[in-house]
């Protein structure tokens, strides 16, 4: 499979050695926090913390997912607001994360520190046909629980 493309642009110079990913097969992409000072997050509250790139995705059938970390949000208790983060193949703006503070004390984000990770995937717009009439299936309308725990 031939590796995908993405041009990156770095609002922020500095950054420029930051955005890489930890380890060899790491599927995440580390971004990082674009900040000049800490941030102090307090509990229940959510901060927007913009990561100092923009990108251009070079396939329209593949989107950016901005996801928590995982040892941010289960040792720090800081995860991404929304769950995740979509970044449109058209989009060109300065990729920011909304962090959110579930812990029950304050947290600190300092310059650079790694906050999130973009995962690329496939993403399609569907063509919506409209009808009167479903096809039915076994499982039907149940849903949020229906086939227990």
């Amino acid at each position: 499979m031939e590796p995908l493309c993405v041009k990156v642009k770095f609002l922020d110079e500095k950054l420029k050695g930051k955005l890489r990913y930890a380890t060899e097969l790491s599927v995440g992409l580390d971004l990082v926090a674009a900040i000049d000072k800490e941030i102090l997050i307090e509990p229940g509250k959510n901060v927007l913390i913009g990561t100092g790139i923009a990108i251009e995705i070079l396939s329209k059938d593949i989107a950016g997912f901005v996801f928590s970390r995982s040892g941010l949000g289960i040792k720090e208790g800081l995860v991404v607001t929304q769950g995740v983060g979509v970044i449109d193949p058209d989009y060109r703006g300065e990729i920011k994360v909304s962090l959110l503070n579930i812990s029950q004390s304050v947290k600190k984000i300092y310059p650079g520190d790694r906050i999130a990770q973009l995962i690329f995937m496939p993403a399609y717009q569907a063509r919506l046909i409209e009808t009167s009439h479903l096809s039915p299936t076994k499982r039907g309308k149940g849903g949020f629980g229906h086939t227990g725990k």
